[in-house]
């Protein structure tokens, strides 16, 4: 069973992407655009203020009518922001994802954050995990 920090040294590129609290909702949906990422982190100073996701926008602008140009992201993203730690395991992160219907989770170290997963990450390393475990029953049977 691989740990967050394993999943993280494989992922290709290790950025975080994130937002000032009054950056509006259409500067963020551009930064998620041009990345091609479906969440950002709000961020003051060293401070994670939330989390902006395709689901926040769905649900809190574009539903209401909001006007995104005009909209502070800080009225629209999830102020209760779940992390997990580099110890933290895979499956633990997707029992936590699929109970609390997540899509991304930080990644905090002694109170610094260090990364941030997505579900795609982590269906990833479970397939990646269960091929290894087939190659090896097949090289077994094939003894």
């Amino acid at each position: 069973m691989s740990t967050v920090a394993q999943i993280l040294s494989s992922k290709p590129s290790p950025a975080i992407h994130t937002v000032p609290p009054g950056a509006s909702v259409r500067e963020a949906i551009e930064v998620m655009a041009q990345q091609r990422i479906g969440s950002l982190l709000i961020v003051e100073g060293t401070r994670i203020l939330g989390i902006f996701t395709e689901r926040d926008y769905a649900h809190k602008v574009e539903v209401r009518g909001r006007v995104s140009a005009d909209t502070p992201i800080r009225e629209v993203m999830t102020p209760d922001v779940i992390f997990v730690t580099p110890t933290t395991t895979s499956q633990e992160c997707m029992a936590l994802m699929t109970g609390r219907r997540l899509r991304h989770l930080p990644v905090m170290e002694q109170g610094t954050l260090v990364g941030l997963i997505s579900i795609g990450d982590l269906v990833k390393d479970i397939i990646s995990e269960q091929q290894f475990v087939i190659a090896q029953l097949e090289s077994y049977i094939h003894s």
